[in-house]
């Protein structure tokens, strides 16, 4: 039997060629509900599927996205990359995946290897300050969509941004510690050199400030010279950061981390000194990942909606396309949550130590 055409799908939904071509390359919106469903179930009744090789060689494109995260090693991006694969699949699109380690050079060489292999939407996890090594190629027409990445002020005009609101989530960490009582905090990162971890300190330290508690005496710990990022090693920039901190005179009685698994890095580093979570030290991460709620005790954090967010990305990269060459891309900036759990608790008294 041979290869089903478009043609023949067109006469079993009794529609023409262009309908069924609409569909297949995202346009729906050009035709009412009941004529999509009919296509599709026609598609599916026969068994089309397209020819990808004459879809590129007319478009210049393929249906994939390019998906660039720093790296899987931290499993709030293989979280993310599942719901982005999951909100692709459902408009017909697939997910090529690549880890950058927040390297530019890394990053520009993977956007170029995608863009020659036809993938003209992108998703870009970085976070860092500058696209400047990224313009010419934006430039040229690519779709970009940045994630957990604010717009910036010299951004590409067509750019998108999808973030949550990062000062708010190192907010929210902070003050839940501080309604609790704590007032000896300290915050624990990697490096501060990307625009989101930026925005995460940048809350801790206006959450200490509104409290009336001296930013000065909070300490913060980022291992700078063995962990520029940590998001492969973030697990170990915890542990060690807590071996140094609660080996120190007076040590602090909470932890905001930058991120879960350099929280749970924390723990880990906590049990090794004797102490237990939860009661002689508070912790809280940010993101929420699987992890979290698994580990004993389960990890207060900030929640991050990724379902939404990678729902939002895949719909500004469909949308890219409709849109006039003058108009701007636009920057979505979200909520996150605090999610209490049993890491956080009032400090304990003096009697209690």
């Amino acid at each position: 039997m041979g290869q089903v055409t478009i043609q023949e799908v067109a006469r079993a939904a009794g529609v023409s060629p262009s309908t069924v071509s609409n569909l297949l390359n995202g346009r729906a919106e050009r035709m009412l509900p009941e004529t999509q469903e009919r296509v599709s179930a026609a598609i599916a009744r026969l068994g089309y599927r397209p020819n990808r090789a004459a879809r590129q060689l007319r478009t210049g494109r393929t249906r994939t996205i390019g998906l660039i995260v720093p790296s899987v090693g931290n499993p709030f991006w293989g979280a993310f990359a599942r719901e982005l694969e999951a909100a692709a699949l459902a408009q017909g699109f697939n997910v090529l995946l690549c880890n950058s380690e927040r390297d530019p050079e890394r990053e520009r060489d993977y956007v170029e290897e995608l863009w020659d292999d036809g993938i003209r939407g992108m998703v870009l996890c970085t976070s860092l300050p500058s696209l400047g090594h990224l313009v010419p190629i934006i430039e040229r027409g690519l779709e970009l969509v940045t994630f957990d990445r604010p717009a910036q002020p010299d951004d590409p005009a067509s750019v998108v941004s999808i973030s949550i609101n990062n000062v708010m989530g190192g907010h929210l960490a902070t003050q839940h510690l501080i309604d609790l009582g704590h007032e000896r905090l300290t915050f624990v990162s990697g490096s501060l050199g990307s625009v989101n971890r930026t925005g995460r300190y940048r809350g801790f330290c206006t959450a200490l400030e509104s409290a009336g508690l001296d930013v000065g005496d909070a300490r913060s710990w980022s291992g700078l010279d063995q962990a520029p990022f940590g998001d492969v090693e973030a697990a170990e920039v915890g542990r060690r950061a807590a071996h140094e901190i609660f080996s120190q005179p007076t040590p602090p009685t909470a932890v905001v981390a930058i991120n879960d698994m350099t929280a749970l890095g924390v723990c880990r580093g906590l049990r090794d000194l004797g102490l237990t979570v939860g009661r002689d030290v508070s912790v809280v991460g940010f993101d929420d990942i699987i992890l979290a709620d698994l580990y004993d005790p389960p990890l207060t954090t900030v929640r991050q909606p990724i379902a939404q967010m990678a729902r939002l990305a895949i719909e500004e990269i469909l949308a890219h396309g409709t849109r006039p060459e003058t108009e701007p891309g636009r920057s979505v900036l979200l909520r996150p949550e605090l999610v209490v759990r049993a890491s956080t608790a009032p400090p304990r008294t003096a009697e209690e130590s």
